[in-house]
């Protein structure tokens, strides 16, 4: 749960999933007007008894929303809300050019918008933590490694073989998504962002290291976007 004063963050709230707990004592700190919700997994009974509690009213973000920039995906129905507000919200802050967003969290995504606010889609790939447990949990005798730690070149060990392994199979991955995009839109800007910490520099031109709030920034234009529509 975020907190925005028009489009700056002020407070997030993180509550057990299921639950939203600590909602109302969220809601009595800030005098809000509106709210949105958007979720990749489905509200519990719990959740959706809590949202209608509350006294303002409250957007669900679904695939038939109307958003601030031009969707090209072709099956929007199964298009991760989170993907779609992080490209909203980084659009927001740099609006007018090309860019390419990356979300480093239980899955990495790529999305990428043009200059002229067409969302053309993008890719999903296993995250850090996916890519170190497949390899403990779908091979017999490989251990299960903290991504924390040294990442030599080439691994001198079973754990520095398999942390260099993912984390720098991820750092190739990516550069190799910049400069692929890159050679399409030539001023292409780079959001890297997300829940996990990576362990590896990537050294690329234009890149940005973007705030945790990427998405809810997104949900916050979209609301605003919204609210936009119903007074014209």
């Amino acid at each position: 749960m975020v907190a925005f004063r028009g489009d700056e963050p002020v407070e997030e709230v993180r509550s057990e999933s299921g639950k939203l707990a600590g909602l109302e004592d969220f809601v009595e700190r800030h005098a809000f007007r509106c709210g949105i919700v958007g979720s990749v997994r489905g509200l519990s009974p719990c959740e959706e008894e809590a949202l209608g509690r509350l006294s303002f009213p409250i957007l669900r973000f679904s695939p038939d929303t109307p958003v601030p920039i031009t969707s090209r995906y072709r099956t929007p129905q199964t298009l991760g809300s989170d993907r779609l507000a992080a490209v909203v919200g980084a659009s927001s802050l740099r609006p007018g050019k090309d860019l390419l967003i990356i979300d480093a969290g239980t899955c990495i995504t790529y999305e990428v918008i043009d200059a002229r606010g067409n969302y053309w889609g993008g890719n999903i790939a296993p995250g850090m933590l996916m890519r170190l447990r497949a390899l403990h949990e779908f091979t017999a005798r490989l251990p299960l490694v903290d991504p924390e730690g040294e990442v030599p070149g080439m691994g001198y060990s079973t754990e520095t073989a398999i942390r260099s392994g993912v984390l720098r199979g991820m750092k190739y991955e990516i550069e190799g998504y910049i400069k692929s995009m890159r050679a399409k839109f030539p001023h292409l800007e780079v959001f890297l962002t997300g829940g996990d910490r990576i362990n590896f520099s990537v050294d690329i031109k234009n890149l940005i290291f973007t705030d945790k709030y990427i998405v809810p920034r997104g949900l916050n234009r979209i609301l605003d976007f919204n609210n936009q529509l119903k007074n014209q």
